[in-house]
């Protein structure tokens, strides 16, 4: 399922079309096997604690966010073959293509529509 996902201090959409990755399966497999990710579209991987860029084609983003989906550490630009390790307290991560979450900052809090 796609969802729009919002800055809700700024009120500006941040992604079009965010996938949710819920399922172990999904969870696993992530965005292995694409060769790029738009500018307008992430995946949300709930729940997830780390996120690691083994076998990627492409360089990523990625928010570590609360249960509240509250920012609690961004990643920049991590590239093929690096380890992210989230902060205490993450509980899903949203991986995005890189610059997307230049407009985002710590503490920030999201919301899903």
């Amino acid at each position: 399922m796609s969802r729009i996902l919002i800055n809700d201090g700024s009120n500006r959409v941040v992604l079009e079309n965010v996938l949710l990755a819920k399922s172990t399966v999904a969870r696993m497999r992530g965005l292995l096997g694409r060769r790029s990710l738009r500018t307008d579209s992430g995946m949300l991987i709930r729940p997830c604690q780390s996120i690691h860029m083994w076998f990627m084609c492409f360089p990523i983003d990625a928010a570590f966010l609360d249960k509240d989906l509250q920012v609690l550490r961004i990643a920049r630009n991590l590239r093929p073959w690096q380890l992210a390790f989230a902060p205490r307290g993450t509980c899903c991560v949203l991986e995005t293509a890189t610059g997307v979450l230049d407009s985002i900052n710590k503490f920030d809090r999201l919301s899903l529509e």
